[in-house]
């Protein structure tokens, strides 16, 4: 009997290395990682200075909770809110955690502000978490199913649509926030026009409105800068990562500037484990190495080259629709459902992700060589020719 609970239908495999972009199995077979653990991975399996830093930091002290001060958190924290551009941070486990953190600030500022009923627009197709708040905030009626009543304070736009906000912002006052993906991850890998956030940016100053950024799958180096919202002339209120900070050791973080960086008080917001000294001293590394290995620029070059060679490489194929990237979020979009596509890659070596059911979704390690690059172009091709 198996004593997991039922909530991921796994595929037939279990992996017990790996190194850069691959990964081994139970039978010694290797896999390109052309996946990461859904973004996670993003410097490569077992990277050497990720692993030093781990195993030092356990040899030395793992958790004291955020009762005491925690340096090496700290640290972190400053590093990030000098790359992104905000004040302060929360630290938590993950990406929904993080982002739980930020729809309570936009419901604390509500609040101050004597809104009885504080509401957030989040996005058609978005995906922020599985708790009742991102599971809510989240765009796809196929994650609310099951989980009625959802929580109410949320309003609902097409995603790419500022006509649709502008609407919004005229007849709902009870609006204090934004929530929006700079590039919907889980949706498709779906990219917005050029002046999607800063004229969100412009909505959000003129009503007073906190704009929050879910960069959970986009940041950490993968679009070629350190956060999407870098590529435009905009500056988030709140923006939250996970996945890629950690390179696999679970870490959120919630960056806030400004007002929206002063409404946590004492009592307000937790967490048991956000933020050890174990986990900080993972993402320390991983900043270490993005650093070191000028990762930003790296994903935007590969990125680049990848997705043009794909459109070369699987032009006039009859079922590719589309094919596009930001970095290294990647989507080959077909014109049909693919439901057994992932076996059939996994049967070939490589792991890929099909999200809505259509679009092949490429989140490769930003540490890949060309080399490594020109394979998975040629294994996608493949994949897609047979």
């Amino acid at each position: 009997m198996n004593h997991l609970m039922n909530t991921y239908a796994r595929l037939p495999v279990a992996f017990t290395s790996g190194a850069g972009v691959y990964l081994h199995d139970t039978q010694g077979q290797q896999y390109f990682d052309a996946l990461t653990g859904i973004a996670v991975v993003g410097v490569g399996h077992a990277n050497p200075r990720v692993a030093q830093a781990i195993g030092q930091q356990a040899s030395a002290l793992t958790h004291t909770s955020n009762l005491y001060e925690i340096p090496l958190q700290t640290q972190l924290a400053d590093r990030l809110c000098t790359l992104s551009g905000m004040e302060r941070a929360f630290f938590a486990n993950s990406g929904a955690e993080a982002n739980e953190a930020a729809l309570k600030l936009a419901r604390l500022k509500g609040h101050k502000e004597g809104i009885k009923k504080p509401t957030t627009v989040v996005m058609d197709g978005s995906f922020h978490g599985r708790t009742m708040a991102t599971l809510t905030a989240t765009g796809n009626r196929k994650v609310h199913a099951g989980f009625e009543p959802l929580l109410s304070g949320f309003v609902r736009a097409p995603y790419n649509d500022i006509a649709a906000i502008e609407v919004i912002a005229k007849n709902n006052s009870d609006v204090v926030a934004i929530l929006v993906e700079p590039v919907l991850g889980e949706g498709g890998i779906q990219i917005p026009d050029n002046n999607y956030l800063t004229s969100l940016r412009t909505i959000c100053d003129q009503h007073n409105w906190l704009l929050m950024l879910d960069e959970v799958q986009s940041g950490n180096a993968r679009t070629g800068q350190y956060f999407a919202y870098q590529h435009s002339n905009c500056i988030p209120d709140v923006v939250t990562t996970a996945k890629g900070l950690g390179n696999g050791m679970p870490i959120g973080v919630c960056l806030a500037r400004g007002e929206a960086a002063q409404l946590f008080a004492p009592g307000n917001h937790g967490s048991t484990f956000g933020g050890n000294p174990l986990a900080c001293a993972a993402a320390n590394a991983v900043l270490d190495e993005i650093e070191h290995l000028n990762l930003c620029q790296r994903a935007g070059i590969l990125g680049q080259r990848i997705v043009s060679q794909l459109h070369d490489s699987l032009a006039g194929h009859n079922e590719v629709k589309d094919i596009r990237g930001h970095g290294l979020m990647i989507a080959v979009e077909l014109n049909n459902d693919a439901p057994d596509l992932v076996k059939k890659a996994l049967d070939q070596g490589l792991l890929i992700n099909v999200t809505q059911g259509n679009t092949i979704r490429l989140l490769p390690p930003l540490t890949m060589t060309d080399s490594e690059a020109e394979d998975l172009i040629t294994r996608v091709t493949t994949l897609l020719h047979r």
